[in-house]
């Protein structure tokens, strides 16, 4: 098993994003995030575009799934979703990247069944993280090659709209089936909910919003008051 995948197996990744439209987005800030989950004992950090990734590698010494998010017009795929961002990322030295593993088109017209090989044949040494919304196409994921699976996208896509999070169902339909190991994020929000996805069996897990966006966290406890 490579070294990345033995220091999260049961273990806590954080993610640590900032879009620019919210009030911590700075590769400054993300860099102070991943320092701060790393001191609170995180394992992993998950991190978006190349300019957080490259502050937070000089504050943590913790494996990285980076991804990027590029908006391309109404194309509702944006998580690395084409060649261009898995290059900068692969440029970048990622050791984990992670894209956009959903049945949807994505920006140049073409599935994930189609450009994944492509990605594959160019980057064999490369390790890549699928972000799945079904059990359907986690399956079709391992099957082209994808080094694990994560359940990131259940309950935001059009065909999981209104899925409960975190989906617990997935999890364990997804462990039980693959040989992969199996990431779980997506809407974990209590420590109570990621004890749970480890007795369930997930590989590793990663929690984002819960710890790292105080503007979200705000909003769950005001939500209390109404």
């Amino acid at each position: 098993m490579n070294n990345l995948f033995e220091r999260i197996h049961g273990k806590l990744v954080v993610s640590c994003q900032a879009l620019p439209e919210e009030p911590l987005h700075s590769p400054f800030i993300m860099g102070k995030m991943a320092y701060a989950a790393s001191l609170g004992g995180a394992a992993g950090i998950r991190a978006n575009s190349v300019e957080d990734i490259r502050e937070i590698k000089t504050r943590v010494n913790l494996p990285i799934i980076g991804i990027i998010k590029q908006v391309y017009g109404d194309c509702p795929v944006f998580i690395t979703p084409t060649m261009a961002e898995v290059d900068a990322l692969c440029e970048e030295g990622v050791e984990l990247i992670a894209m956009d593993a959903t049945d949807r088109v994505r920006p140049d017209g073409s599935t994930i069944a189609e450009l994944f090989p492509q990605i594959r044949a160019k980057y064999p040494n490369q390790l890549f993280m699928a972000d799945c919304s079904t059990f359907e196409e986690a399956l079709q994921a391992a099957e082209l090659g994808f080094d694990c699976v994560g359940t990131t996208l259940s309950g935001y896509t059009e065909a999981t709209k209104g899925q409960v999070l975190p989906d617990f169902g997935l999890i364990t339909k997804l462990v039980q089936t693959l040989d992969v190991p199996v990431i779980a994020e997506g809407g974990i929000s209590s420590p109570e909910e990621l004890r749970r996805m480890f007795d369930l069996g997930a590989y590793s897990a990663v929690v984002g919003s819960a710890i790292t966006r105080p503007m979200d966290i705000t909003k769950r406890f005001l939500k209390a008051l109404e």
